[in-house]
């Protein structure tokens, strides 16, 4: 039994779900999300609730029961309130600027990184430091957010790169004399 899965989604006024033709839909004041609903799992959409069940007793039923749950308070929260991620830059010459739907990053490397910013999610840079990324949908944040964060991985000696804001670095000691 999934104990994440057991507990039903609250819909806040002013959205609604339906599910129709295998895909839920969640429609908000921040857009609408879509995602393909999986066959082992059955959702009722009710008054102010959606749930999230089995549909059989199958072992891969019970494997999908708390993820679907999850992919839907996602689609949920994402067009109430959207998702943020907060990259924090370190080291010498380092910086960052969003221009339009470009982000310019100088990382240190004999060329600047130009990335395209994807649909849907939209870029700030408050200080050249600092990248904030936001949208309604979880995971295009988050990817993007990594592939920024791939160019270069904060290292454990002096800490310089990209992390994300409240990660932890373990810091390793140089060489001794």
């Amino acid at each position: 039994m999934s104990r994440t899965g057991k507990k039903p989604i609250t819909v806040p006024a002013g959205v609604t779900a339906s599910v129709e033709g295998g895909k839920v839909s969640v429609k908000g004041p921040k857009g609408t999300l879509t995602m393909p609903a999986a066959d082992d799992i059955s959702y009722e959409v009710g008054d102010g609730m959606i749930v999230v069940k089995p549909a059989n007793d199958t072992k891969r039923a019970k494997a999908f029961w708390g993820m679907q749950r999850t992919l839907v308070q996602n689609l949920v929260t994402g067009v109430t309130e959207g998702f943020t991620k907060k990259l924090l830059i370190t080291g010498v010459g380092y910086r960052a600027n969003a221009q339009g739907r470009k982000l310019k990053l100088q990382l240190g490397y004999s060329h600047d990184v130009d990335l395209d910013v994807p649909e849907g999610v939209e870029v700030k840079t408050p200080d050249q430091t600092t990248v904030e990324i936001s949208g309604n949908d979880k995971q295009a944040v988050g990817q993007f957010a990594a592939e920024i964060r791939r160019w270069r991985k904060p290292e454990p000696y002096k800490g310089k790169g990209i992390k994300y804001d409240g990660e932890f670095i373990f810091r390793k000691e140089g060489k001794k004399k």
